[in-house]
């Protein structure tokens, strides 16, 4: 393992030596969301020089970036004498999100050629029958990209080149955070995957099919690169997604979708769940992307969490990434498939480094039920906004 950590500005320049004398790390990578981590270092004054407001961190490990991105706390220090707190020079933790933090804080403007102050009252932008790379990109570009709104272009930012994933979808959005949009449409559209990558000059936003490794990304205990893990799976939370346009004046009707998981309800049983869609009708498939996507949440989630250890044959980051479908053999005999959620990335200089991947369905997670629930209750506050 050899792990080196960078800090550069906006413009990605370099502000100096690597940071030397960090004690522990801690990174996680997430599937379609924006990573985060954390790091303490010994306070050495030319470590503190460069952590300054707007600079990034940049992890590389084993000589390719592992997550690079905005340090949202880069400074928290403790410092003491006589037993008390941290021995001098001190201790500093920076905590740290990965690039993609940057385009969440943006939400879909109604109207991306204007101005705030001159959106429009009940307008929203659509995008219909489309390749759903395409709508990403597009999402992506008019909000926050070259293609936005000066004041709104975040700086060094582009599109990277066109991977020719995903099939035909549609998007209808207004005042939505943007990552949720486009993850709708991801999941629509083929279950395509988005990142940011650093490169030489710029941070680069990509959409790109994930990879069905099952038959070569295997672990289990007699490969030797799994050290435990945790198994739990559940029923499903909607099986049948019920779907209500939104309300239109008459004599217009009111119109009603239906998507429904029928081998999911065979195995386990039946589960309604009330959906209120994105449009007024279902002529391009906007009801029945958001039926979609209750389902895909609500599947009958299979959570896995491994602890895994790097070998010559199989490699995170190298060998499979998020989003990839891998296979885990169960010491019960069951091995389960599924897309890697996550990415988690432990180390000490002394100890070496553990990593856990979290496979399963999008409602696998470690998160705690209340983080779970706020995560909730703001997609359903921009659903109610793009309606």
């Amino acid at each position: 393992m050899t792990i080196q950590l960078l800090v550069t500005d906006e413009n990605l320049t370099v502000q100096g030596d690597p940071l030397a004398d960090w004690t522990s790390l801690d990174a996680t990578m997430r599937f379609n969301e924006p990573g985060s981590g954390s790091v303490d270092l010994v306070a050495h004054p030319y470590v503190i020089a460069q952590l300054q407001p707007g600079n990034r961190l940049v992890v590389i490990r084993d000589d390719d970036i592992w997550m690079a991105g905005p340090m949202e706390i880069s400074q928290d220090f403790s410092w003491g004498i006589g037993g008390e707190g941290e021995a001098p020079p001190g201790r500093v933790r920076v905590n740290f999100s990965d690039d993609l933090a940057v385009p969440a804080g943006y939400i879909t403007f109604a109207d991306p050629a204007v101005t705030w102050t001159n959106q429009p009252d009940t307008a929203s932008y659509s995008l219909t029958s489309t390749n759903a790379e395409t709508i990403i990109r597009t999402l992506v570009n008019v909000n926050c990209g070259p293609g936005a709104l000066a004041d709104r272009q975040i700086p060094n930012f582009a599109l990277a080149a066109v991977t020719g994933v995903g099939t035909t979808t549609s998007v209808t959005t207004r005042f939505e955070g943007l990552l949720a949009a486009c993850r709708r449409v991801a999941i629509d559209g083929g279950g395509l995957g988005f990142r940011t990558r650093q490169t030489a000059s710029q941070i680069e936003f990509e959409v790109y099919a994930p990879a069905d490794l099952t038959a070569t990304a295997r672990f289990s205990a007699g490969l030797g690169n799994l050290r435990a893990l945790t198994y739990k799976r559940s029923a499903p939370t909607v099986t049948h997604a019920l779907v209500q346009g939104s309300e239109v004046e008459a004599p217009a009707s009111r119109v009603f979708v239906e998507a429904a998981d029928p081998g999911a309800a065979a195995a386990w049983w039946r589960v309604e769940q009330l959906v209120s869609g994105t449009a007024d009708d279902d002529t391009n498939g906007e009801l029945t992307q958001d039926g979609t996507e209750a389902l895909a949440e609500g599947a009958a989630p299979v959570e896995l969490a491994t602890v895994t250890v790097d070998t010559s044959d199989l490699k995170a980051g190298r060998d499979y990434g998020l989003g990839d479908r891998v296979t885990v053999a169960l010491p019960t005999g069951l091995e389960v498939a599924d897309l890697v959620r996550s990415i988690h990335l432990q180390a000490t200089p002394d100890s070496g480094e553990y990593v856990t991947s979290l496979v399963g369905s999008p409602e696998a997670t470690s998160d705690p039920q209340m983080v779970r629930l706020v995560r909730e209750l703001g997609r359903r506050l921009g659903r109610l906004e793009a309606r």
